[in-house]
């Protein structure tokens, strides 16, 4: 009997159902209980937010099923990082992991723990905004706390996951049930001339780009409150495909069904808002669900505090958890520090990465807020989505001969090409930023340093050195490639 024969199969024991579960969970976080507020303040009108969470969803869905065909030609686990390795080449992939490991993973951890931290410290503060720092001291000890807990024992850390997931979904639901009987009250102001106020209008040249700041940065705050949606080709998505039943059917309808039904549910979560808050006090919150838990459950209003910082805490606990893919899968193919694919030898958790995320993370969070981390995570990752779907539209041009259990119209991956590109170019070219300029050169910045450390591997013996030092140090060994 051969290797091959050897081998066992994961039994296909995966259905539509659970696929579907699979991805709503990790999509759902902290997102919807921080940025309603800064969309409608963004884009201007009750009316336009709607629309721009609707549109949120749909963008999603087709990024998505795009990413579904490329899990499907590519069978690696690493997501972009290997879709863009694959396509682009090592300097353009180096660009993504220097990016990703050095800022939008970091920025990620550091943007839900300080939604975390500004729902735990908001009850406190009923009359004015709780003070920066103290924002920040409880973020960062979130921060630490779960480092600690996915350092120890990984298997810990997700077994909590079930409870934050029910905590989330009964907040939401509230929030649901508390809109629906409003409206059934007759509170309706804010939907009375929706549209009026709204960020969006013709100049001379036309459409394009007009108040592209405001379109850009509400859609960068909808769209991060469905990040979570890509997590699936991090774990590639073969290896979803070999335990799901009739994956090219399954898989599509999965993602369908999973971000639809995450879509309608942020659309009703924000028409409760509405209903129960004008535009102006949810502009002015500085904790949507606590506000909106003040003014409709009354003297019992903490407990949306309470909620809303355990599903931010589950989301927290959930970046964690997947933290150190990027860093191994980089290293694994010689873009990162050898010392970041290893795992500890008892506890079998990839502390290395994870400690590399924490320190990073706590860097970002000192200097950022919580909207321009969201701004700037979003920026940079919608750069490499463009990058990544331009490899698709290569790969059916080029070679339309490899096999694809599942498949796109090419003129899906154009379209949401063209959403990329106007994401990341709209924000500069309406109201120019330095900032914007600083993350730019960040990540350009990535191909510099690839040539002389990664193409021809200066400094090979201080690496080695540091490596030994830290593997002695910190009891870590390599570790195999389905960590």
């Amino acid at each position: 009997m051969d290797d091959k024969q050897q081998k066992l199969s994961l039994k296909r024991e995966v259905g539509l159902m659970g696929a579907v579960s699979l991805i709503g969970g990790t999509m759902i976080g902290s997102g919807i209980f921080m940025s309603p507020q800064t969309v409608i303040s963004t884009i201007g009108s009750p009316g336009a937010s709607l629309m721009v969470w609707a549109c949120s969803g749909l963008l999603v869905i087709m990024v998505s099923f795009c990413y579904a065909e490329l899990g499907t030609v590519i069978k690696e686990s690493g997501g972009e990082y290997i879709y863009i390795l694959r396509t682009s080449g090592p300097v353009v992939a180096f660009m993504l992991v220097f990016s990703s490991v050095l800022f939008v993973r970091p920025a990620g951890v550091a943007g839900i723990a300080l939604s975390f931290a500004q729902y735990v410290v908001t009850p406190f503060y009923d009359e004015c905004p709780p003070p920066v720092l103290l924002v920040k001291f409880v973020a960062a000890a979130a921060i630490i706390t779960l480092a600690i807990i996915n350092c120890l024992n990984v298997r810990f850390s997700m077994s909590v996951q079930v409870f934050f997931m029910v905590a989330k979904v009964v907040a939401l639901t509230v929030i649901i049930i508390g809109g629906v009987v409003m409206l059934i009250r007759g509170q309706k102001e804010s939907f009375e001339d929706a549209f009026e106020n709204t960020n969006v209008g013709i100049n001379p040249i036309g459409i394009a780009f007009y108040q592209g700041l405001s379109i850009g940065l509400a859609f960068y705050q909808g769209l991060w409150s469905f990040d979570g949606w890509n997590t699936l080709s991090w774990y590639n998505l073969n290896y979803v495909t070999e335990e799901l039943k009739r994956p090219e059917v399954n898989l599509p309808r999965a993602l369908l069904i999973a971000i639809s039904l995450v879509t309608g549910l942020y659309l009703l979560v924000n028409v409760s808002y509405l209903t129960v808050m004008t535009p102006k006090e949810l502009m002015s919150s500085n904790a949507v669900a606590v506000t909106w838990g003040n003014k409709v459950l009354g003297s019992w209003g903490w407990i949306m505090s309470v909620a809303a910082a355990l599903s931010a805490f589950g989301s927290l606990n959930g970046t964690f958890f997947s933290g150190g893919r990027v860093c191994f899968v980089a290293a694994r193919e010689g873009h990162m520090p050898d010392i970041l694919s290893m795992a500890h030898i008892h506890r079998l958790t990839p502390s290395p990465a994870l400690i590399f995320t924490t320190v990073v993370s706590l860097v970002v969070l000192i200097p950022g807020d919580f909207q321009s981390i969201v701004n700037y995570f979003s920026f940079t990752a919608w750069f490499f989505y463009g990058i990544t779907l331009s490899g698709l539209i290569y790969l059916k041009i080029k070679k339309p001969e490899l096999p694809r259990p599942y498949s796109v119209p090419i003129i899906l991956p154009i379209l949401v090409l063209i959403v990329a590109i106007f994401l990341v170019l709209a924000p500069i070219i309406d109201e120019p930023q330095i900032e914007y300029l600083y993350v730019a050169l960040f990540i350009l910045s990535g191909a510099i340093i690839y040539v002389p450390l990664i193409h021809f591997k200066l400094c090979p013996g201080l690496l080695t050195k540091v490596t030994v030092f830290l593997q002695l140090f910190l009891e870590v060994a390599p570790a195999e490639k389905n960590l």
